[in-house]
């Protein structure tokens, strides 16, 4: 996949795509439908399969001081993009400038100009523009007089649940990862490079692989049964393991983060890009009286979380 940041150096191979556009935050199944009609749009006239999003989430610049939302950062968005087949990734800077277009603006410099779009696709709750004050209708007649098409995609339901990002950040705060699955089409997953910690976990027997959850929307704290794909280095590959997402209270007051033991696993990950994918909530974050507690509660934990793992299919869609 192409990941294009801007829109001042779109090359000829780049233009004339069917695009997809949103924020695409969590990449779940609604999102899923809206990519795959255009999907079916750019193999039927030979163009590329494209996705036009926002860097950073436009929340981040109209409430900057709100808590943290995502469900992903952009790492996280463009490897799942890439993971269903998307060719080109318009990744486009949210400025003030960007924010100030008039919709009319917007689909004539970004959509016809720059980007050169051939057909476009959206959600049936989409709106653009300055003050969102374009809609997926007003996007239609647009597209219409600038000469590409428009085709809005209704909203998807799983029972009688609306599938949202919003939805999903609930099950998630509630320690419901399989339900966010659900929603999503794939496990929740938090990516990143891994850190440097307090190294606590070696000298405990679990050494971890630790990555920061700054700006994500936090799950309920807690251990979780996790799968882990380490993304680059020497150990890339998949583990299963068990991860706490927390601020450790056992060792006073920390800043939250994710800290995951790869089952059977030796070797030095400081610096790789992982990613730890959520399959069930095991028990509540816990202050224990001394460590031969926490290491004994550890071996229980990592008990459990293997024999999760072993009753529990991959939800992952296949790439397409």
């Amino acid at each position: 996949m192409r990941i294009l940041r801007g829109t001042f150096s779109i090359t000829a191979e780049n233009r004339g795509a069917a695009v997809a556009i949103g924020n695409f935050d969590g990449v779940h199944q609604g999102h899923r439908a809206v990519i795959d009609m255009a999907r079916d749009v750019a193999r039927a006239t030979d163009a590329p399969l494209g996705v036009l999003t926002f860097e950073p989430h436009p929340r981040s610049h109209f409430a900057p001081d709100s808590p943290p939302f995502r469900l992903m950062n952009a790492e996280a968005r463009a490897n799942r993009l890439a993971k269903i087949g998307v060719d080109v990734l318009y990744e486009l800077p949210f400025t003030p400038a960007l924010a100030a277009l008039s919709p009319e603006d917007f689909a004539a410099d970004i959509l016809r100009d720059a980007l050169g779009v051939s057909h476009v696709f959206i959600g049936a709750d989409f709106n653009f523009g300055k003050d969102r004050t374009g809609s997926a209708v007003s996007l239609q007649a647009l597209g219409k007089d600038l000469g590409f098409g428009v085709t809005i995609a209704p909203l998807v339901n799983l029972g009688a649940t609306e599938v949202s990002s919003t939805a999903i950040r609930r099950a998630l705060s509630e320690g419901r990862p399989r339900d966010a699955a659900a929603m999503l089409g794939h496990w929740h997953r938090i990516e990143g490079a891994v850190i440097k910690g307090d190294q606590r976990g070696r000298d405990l027997g679990y050494p971890t692989a630790n990555m920061s959850i700054a700006g994500l929307h936090p799950p309920l704290f807690g251990v979780y049964a996790v799968r882990i794909d380490v993304l680059t280095g020497p150990h890339a590959g998949s583990y299963g393991g068990a991860a706490s997402i927390g601020v450790r209270p056992t060792f006073g007051v920390n800043t939250a983060n994710c800290e995951t033991y790869l089952f059977d696993f030796t070797g030095d990950l400081y610096g790789a890009h992982v990613s730890v994918a959520l399959v069930d909530y095991l028990r509540p974050e816990l202050k224990f009286d001394g460590v031969d507690a926490l290491i004994a509660q550890m071996d229980a934990d990592c008990a459990q979380a293997r024999e999760i793992l072993a009753a529990t299919p991959p939800v992952e869609q296949p790439h397409v």
